[in-house]
Formats: structure tokens, C-alpha cells, sequence
């Protein structure tokens, strides 16, 4: 008998051994950090708009949280929760699944779709991501059974996110004229052209101002980057619409359903001020506060102003910089794929219905730019740091989607110190901040600085944008301890 016990004991050390050596790993949280880091330059690259953008963000992220949910019970679904989503197919009782090949099945058909417009390198960026997760997982001891049923999942699951996409209303609202109104204090588009983006495009033409010695294409300075960046875009796209500098930006985008708020005004803001030049108003103390600024700039003022720049058809755009701080998120703060997925899609929700409420106000209100209003009343040769939008003013959009941002990943990981890397690639240092509260309210601020905004639109931006984060944490139960 006392024989009979060790060898026991060895056999089930060695049925633990071989059952841990052929149990593949959990799902890398990297999965999800490579997914955003690809759509952040999809979004660059395709020169879209910050509303076009965020809405591509959120049922991406959508796909990849519900494909990775499908596998794992530490996720609950977001069928009816989100508006309008109906209940998503779901795994086959006491069958075994792998979670990212799931989510990764998922976030390929919603992206095919989204991105059908895009430019061959875009589709080829998402594909060869897709292929390599999956091989990855092939490698780690996936079988083919597995595989298949994963995949297939995924794919329904796809597609239903699909279905529900084509249902916010974003259809509707292409290829509608829009008639700005006009009047004393309204919103006109009279930013120079050679100063929107350095390579001067707007909409589906290219434009080299002689003017601008910067944009002249040298011998020698060629690049494949250069090209990608500096190419028209065809008229007509429906879908991936490329940011029109010398027009509007997305009039009709508070039609759009939101993802969480009941309608875009459920967080209402406040009017504006009235339009006046009276010294003693509102509007003039802001403007003489914004023309002051920036004669006086300091160093690290103009730093931030840059930084948060975020120019649509060069950066990925603001919700793009917030979604790349929850992907960096994921190593800073060691989260797991789940957490990570969950982090993703929250701060994607909570930034495009942000937008989705600010650019409702903003074609409400229909309010001056500072630079219209402080050339025609203070200083007629003045000129604002950075570019103006093409947008009305009130209220900053900036404000709003980063306050929502923050408000949700204070909420699901806490407020820490972190390191943000977002914008190394168009020159800008790694910047650090105390906590996601302090950038959120840094990059509103920059906006100030860079003489887009006026400090009452700041405010209001950022207030509204803590309600619309407070609904999407209220709405969307899927936040954990920190």
C-alpha cells in the first residue's frame, strides 16, 4: 500500500503536466492593443473626420469585445444595452471556444465592411493583423475543430454588429446639402486653404499653394508614407468620407443614434453667449482672453496646444489619440485581454456619443470662431495658432470627448500617472500626465491656446462631456473594481 502512493502521486503530477501542456494560453491583451494601433493609422491614413472616426472606433470595438465575450463568461454581453442591439449569437453549450479567434473573426467582417472604401494598403493592414493573430493561436496548440467553431462564431457575431451598423442612421445623413445660415455671429468657414494640413487636401482634390515652399514635393523627399498621405481621395465615398477643410464637417451627425444616450440631447448644455462687441459681454472678454493668450504663449502652452492638435487628415484624430491612451492602458496598467476589451469599447462608446452631442449643439447654435470674431472686431491681422476646424465653435468638441473618455477609464482602471506615446509618430515627445483627468482637461485647455476656441466653449464642452461619460458607465454594466 505505502508502495502504491507515490506512484499515484506521479501519475497525477504527470496528468497535470501534459493537461497544462495542451490547454491553450489565455488570450494575449496585446490582441487588443494591435487592433486599435491598426485602426488608429487606418483612420490617418483614410484622412477621416473625428465624428466618421469615433463611430468606426465604436463598432470595432464593439465586434472585438462581443467576439471576445462570446468566450468568456467574465464578460457580459452588450445586447441590449447598447441602443438598438439586438441579442448576438452565442456559443454552443459544452463546446469549447478560443476567445480570440472569436473576437478576431468579429473584428475582421465588421472592418471589411467599414472600411470596404478603404485603400488597398488599409484592407491589407487589417488582414495581414487578422492572419497573424490567427496563426499565433494555430501555433499555441489550437486544433482545427476549435478553430473552425471559433471562427464561425465570430463571423455571426460579425455580422450582426453589422446589421445593427447599418441602422444608426449614418446612411441618411451622406450626401445631404446643408445651407450654414448666415448673420452677424454665425459660424462661416473663412480659414485661409494653405493652412488646413501640410499637404493642402481637402475633400477628394489635392491643392499645393505656391504660396507655401512647405508643401513642394523635392526631388528626393519622396516616400511610400508621403504618397499614402498626399493622394486624392475620389469623390463620391460614402462610408470613409475624407474631412473637407474648406467645407463642413458632418452637419447632420447629431441624427446619428447614439450608442448609450437616450437621445443627443440628453446632456443639455447651456446657450452660448449672445453675440456682441460690447467690451463688458461675454463673447468679447473671451476673445480678448484668447487674443491675449496667445501673444503671451509660453513654451510649454504651445506644446500642448501642438499635442492635442490632432488635425483630422493627419493624425488619428481625437477620439484616435484617446482610444491609443486605453490601448497603452493595457501594458502600463497590466490588464488582461478582458479588461482590455472591456476598456477599449467603453472609452469608444462614451467618445462617439460625445461627438454625436457636441456636433448637435455646435449645427444648433451655429456659433463664430474666434478667428472670425477677433478679426472683425480686435485685430484684423490676427491668426490662430493652429487650424480652425471646419465646424462651429460651440461647444469644443475636444472638451467633450476627452472629458467623456476620462470619465469612463477614471471609472473602469482608476486615475494614475501615465506615460502617452500616441503622437511620437508626427513628432511630438512621450508626455506624461498625473492622472487621465489632468490630459482630458489639458487637451480641452490647448484648444485656448491654439486659438480655435473660446474659453466659455471649453467649459461647456467639458462639463457636457462628464455627463455623457457618466451615462455610459450608468448604462453599460460592464466596470470591474480597479
Amino acid at each position: 500500500m505505502n508502495h502504491e502512493r507515490p506512484r499515484l502521486a506521479a501519475a497525477l503530477i504527470a496528468a497535470a503536466v501534459l493537461a497544462a501542456c495542451s490547454r491553450t494560453p489565455d488570450t494575449d491583451p496585446r490582441m487588443v492593443s494591435e487592433w486599435m494601433r491598426t485602426l488608429y493609422g487606418a483612420i490617418r491614413v483614410e484622412r477621416l473626420s473625428p465624428p466618421v472616426a469615433s463611430r468606426l472606433f465604436a463598432y470595432a470595438t464593439t465586434a472585438l469585445y462581443s467576439g471576445l465575450a462570446a468566450a468568456s463568461p467574465d464578460l457580459p454581453t452588450l445586447a441590449g444595452v447598447l441602443n438598438g442591439l439586438p441579442e448576438l449569437p452565442q456559443p454552443e453549450s459544452e463546446q469549447a471556444y478560443d476567445g480570440t479567434l472569436t473576437a478576431v473573426a468579429a473584428e475582421r467582417v465588421v472592418l471589411d465592411s467599414l472600411l470596404r472604401e478603404a485603400l488597398p494598403t488599409t484592407r491589407a493592414a487589417v488582414a495581414r493583423l487578422a492572419d497573424s493573430l490567427t496563426s499565433a493561436r494555430i501555433a499555441a496548440g489550437v486544433d482545427e475543430v476549435v478553430r473552425a467553431r471559433s471562427e464561425a462564431l465570430g463571423h455571426q457575431i460579425g455580422n450582426a454588429v453589422v446589421a445593427w451598423s447599418r441602422t444608426d442612421g449614418f446612411d441618411s445623413t451622406r450626401g445631404r446639402q446643408y445651407m450654414a445660415p448666415t448673420g452677424q455671429g454665425l459660424w462661416a468657414n473663412d480659414a485661409p486653404a494653405n493652412t488646413w494640413a501640410a499637404q493642402n487636401l481637402s475633400g477628394g482634390s489635392e491643392f499645393v499653394a505656391l504660396d507655401n515652399p512647405a508643401n513642394l514635393l523635392r526631388p528626393g523627399s519622396a516616400s511610400d508614407r508621403g504618397l499614402i498621405l498626399n493622394r486624392p481621395k475620389r469623390a463620391g465615398l460614402v462610408n470613409l468620407p475624407p474631412v473637407n477643410m474648406t467645407g463642413m464637417s458632418e452637419p447632420y451627425w447629431g441624427q446619428v443614434r447614439p450608442f448609450v444616450l437616450r437621445s443627443w440631447n440628453e446632456c443639455p448644455v447651456p446657450a452660448p453667449p449672445s453675440y456682441s462687441t460690447d467690451t463688458g459681454s461675454t463673447l468679447h472678454r473671451d476673445a480678448r482672453r484668447v487674443h491675449e493668450t496667445q501673444r503671451t504663449l509660453t513654451p510649454e502652452q504651445r506644446t500642448m496646444a501642438f499635442y492635442w492638435a490632432d488635425n483630422a487628415g493627419e493624425s488619428g484624430t481625437p477620439p484616435g489619440h484617446w482610444i491609443a491612451i486605453a490601448s497603452q492602458m493595457v501594458s502600463q496598467r497590466h490588464l488582461s485581454a478582458e479588461e482590455a476589451a472591456r476598456l477599449v469599447v467603453m472609452t469608444a462608446v462614451a467618445q462617439a456619443d460625445a461627438i454625436i452631442a457636441a456636433w448637435g449643439s455646435k449645427y444648433q447654435y451655429n456659433v463664430i470662431r474666434p478667428r472670425t470674431y477677433i478679426r472683425s472686431v480686435i485685430d484684423s491681422t490676427w491668426e490662430p495658432l493652429i487650424s480652425t476646424p471646419p465646424f462651429p465653435v460651440y461647444p469644443s468638441g475636444h472638451a467633450t470627448q476627452s472629458a467623456a473618455a476620462a470619465t469612463v477609464m477614471t471609472g473602469l482602471i482608476g486615475d494614475a500617472a501615465f506615460d502617452d506615446s500616441t503622437s511620437i509618430s508626427i513628432g511630438h515627445a512621450v508626455r506624461r500626465f498625473s492622472s487621465v483627468r489632468e490630459a482630458a482637461a489639458e487637451a480641452g485647455l490647448s484648444r485656448v491656446y491654439g486659438g480655435v476656441h473660446f474659453p466659455f466653449g471649453n467649459a461647456a464642452g467639458r462639463t457636457l462631456g462628464e455627463c455623457v461619460g457618466t451615462k455610459a458607465m450608468e448604462r453599460v454594466r460592464v466596470s470591474h473594481a480597479p
